[in-house]
């Protein structure tokens, strides 16, 4: 993986796949996002990469001769875990070749050509599935925006707990109940603890609410016992994706003490389809976060001048709500909240580092969530937790609806995008999920 701009990155080049230079598309030739699919005529999953409106199936692409030979195998496999295994220098080669292979002007009329298109797939056919065979997954509380935000609401003299600037705090989820992008969320039912109630029910949630992430899936990871320095963090990180944190707020106030979440977090976490690599938003690095006066420096194991440099990602990442009422209406979806990513106050490769400085082996295609994405304005904020501070201040909709907290059929939509002067804009997609009652 180069992190360094190259010819892939060239703002002036041109996909002769005629929607890739679409200036407000996500998939441009300069992206080139890595993912699962299957369709109605060929149901067996397979590697894709999205370019324009249109997928590049690998698996075809690989067995006509037309990508490296030490790629060719991982693209014939079902799931990315054995691309995500290769490391750096193989993902950079495919990604090399895929840019020659789809830009017009590497790749000019005629048979070669002729051959790539013969390997596209309309996205609009494609059915798209889970990148990788997740694991272990890790969910992060990488933001201090978020964190205060919360905390102030449980301890208004203290929000931040004394170990918040000095370690990632982080928990283990679920890996089994990681869903695609586009599936249904069943409202979940446990045990909560009503203000006034003389015993706790089990019941819905009354408070069901998002969260915003972005997900990291690790490459090739590392052996029992083996730390990763920070140097290294980043060849461990093949890509970044959307994640919604799906989180029932009654259930986890009553629940997390003290060993953290539980089945407030597992009943669901959507991931969005594509895999969009670190090297496609090297235009878009940025310095990590600048911590305040007063806050520690990390531990020298969380330390390094490049990371603190160049460490952080400028993207932008955008919370939009489409409730019954509104579809019924025609409404577009409501922009309910936009932030970015470069306001978190630990990076992915402090995260990495942090989960592997034990010995911890991580594995290709487990995946770590950044925790809840906030910025210090009040429109930033990631979850309705934060916004509605609680469901103490309902959030206006349009059409005179509000929401404390998700109701059924409500819809909640990430969407992600890195944007910069000079550069062609890098999508990294859609992330979907509708709210179903609860069983009956």
């Amino acid at each position: 993986m180069s992190s360094t701009l190259n010819f892939t990155h060239d703002a002036a080049r041109r996909s002769w796949v005629e929607a890739a230079n679409d200036p407000a598309g996500d998939f441009p030739l300069q992206n080139l996002p890595t993912g699962i699919f299957c369709t109605a005529t060929h149901s067996l999953p397979r590697p894709g990469v999205a370019i324009g409106d249109q997928v590049l199936d690998l698996a075809e692409a690989g067995s006509a001769g037309m990508l490296p030979t030490e790629v060719i195998e991982a693209c014939r496999q079902p799931t990315l875990n054995a691309l995500m295994a290769l490391g750096p220098a193989a993902w950079s080669a495919l990604r090399g070749r895929l840019s020659e292979l789809l830009g017009a002007d590497t790749c000019p009329d005629g048979p070669l050509r002729a051959m790539i298109a013969d390997c596209l797939v309309p996205l609009r056919e494609a059915t798209l599935l889970l990148p990788a065979r997740v694991g272990d997954y890790t969910d992060f509380y990488a933001s201090i925006h978020h964190a205060t935000n919360v905390g102030a609401m449980l301890r208004p003299d203290s929000p931040l707990l004394p170990n918040y600037q000095w370690v990632p705090v982080g928990y283990h989820g679920r890996a089994s109940s990681l869903i695609v992008s586009g599936t249904p969320v069943r409202r979940p039912q446990g045990q909560s603890n009503p203000a006034g109630s003389p015993a706790p029910v089990f019941g819905p949630s009354q408070q069901l609410d998002y969260e915003l992430e972005l997900a990291a899936f690790v490459g090739p990871g590392n052996s029992l016992g083996t730390p990763i320095p920070l140097a290294r963090a980043e060849e461990n990180i093949f890509g970044v994706s959307l994640l919604n944190d799906w989180s029932a707020r009654d259930l986890q106030s009553w629940e997390y003490q003290p060993l953290g979440p539980f089945l407030a977090k597992n009943f669901a976490t959507t991931v969005s389809p594509w895999v969009v690599s670190l090297e496609a938003l090297v235009p878009f690095r940025t310095a990590a976060y600048a911590r305040p006066a007063g806050d520690p420096a990390p531990l020298p194991y969380l330390a390094a001048d490049d990371n603190q440099a160049r460490g952080g990602i400028d993207l932008t990442l955008e919370v939009l709500l489409l409730t019954p009422q509104m579809r019924a209406r025609d409404v577009p979806a409501h922009l309910v909240s936009r932030g970015n990513f470069s306001a978190m106050y630990w990076t992915l490769a402090q995260l990495l580092t942090h989960h592997a400085s034990n010995g911890c082996n991580l594995l290709p295609g487990d995946l770590l969530g950044s925790g809840t994405v906030s910025g210090p304005e009040k429109d930033a904020r990631g979850c309705l937790l934060e916004l509605t501070t609680r469901g103490r201040e309902p959030l206006a909709l349009p059409g005179g609806e509000a929401r404390a907290f998700l109701q059924d059929g409500d819809e909640v939509i990430f969407r992600g995008y890195a944007a910069r002067p000079g550069f062609v804009r890098v999508g990294l997609g859609e992330c979907r999920g509708t709210i179903l009652p609860a069983s009956t």
